[in-house]
């Protein structure tokens, strides 16, 4: 869904996903198989997949429901990043601790919310305030949480050169997906 004026630009993504899991006997049970598989592309590195160990994954490789959260935080990020470079604000350190919620039902499940957690080091003091509008503006300019029907919340804190900023204005709080309207 587009939520917006179309500039007419198109981008199209396309991965390869490889199932690694035939354990000898393919799919004969529900217990016979490995969940592993590798998600590559052309000329990037491979992530290894699998499933939520709930649903007999591999806890030390990546599964959908993660690599969906990192997704929306990858995409906060940059896009936060982008908004201060322009304003001249100089950030030195960008660290998320992103968490995402899902919840089963009988034909499936869905994700109820995904919590974003940007610590935002800034250079100076008068570099605050600002932060608080480019996570606004980051997640309105996000494609990937443009696409969730679930919210995204954000929980940011801003520090100066390390220590807690003195002026910190955006206590956190919900901030929906632009076209999300529960």
């Amino acid at each position: 869904m587009v939520t917006g004026r179309e500039t007419g630009n198109r981008h199209d993504y396309r991965a390869a996903v490889i199932w690694t899991g035939n354990l000898g006997e393919g799919t004969a049970s529900y217990a016979a198989y490995s969940r592993d598989h590798d998600v590559t592309g052309q000329a990037k590195p491979t992530i290894p997949g699998t499933a939520d160990p709930a649903f007999r994954g591999d806890p030390t490789r990546w599964n959908p429901e993660e690599l969906l959260v990192a997704s929306l935080s990858q995409c906060h990020m940059l896009e936060f990043l982008a908004q201060a470079a322009r304003a001249g604000v100089v950030v030195t350190r960008y660290v998320d601790e992103p968490s995402g919620t899902m919840v089963e039902a009988d034909d499936g499940g869905s994700f109820v919310e995904v919590i974003l957690r940007p610590r935002v080091t800034v250079a100076h003091d008068d570099m605050v305030d600002a932060c608080a509008r480019f996570h606004e503006e980051a997640h309105r300019a996000c494609y990937i949480a443009s696409s969730v029907v679930f919210p995204v919340r954000l929980e940011p804190v801003t520090e100066v050169d390390g220590r807690p900023a003195s002026a910190e204005r955006y206590t956190g709080g919900d901030i929906r997906p632009v076209a999300f309207d529960p």
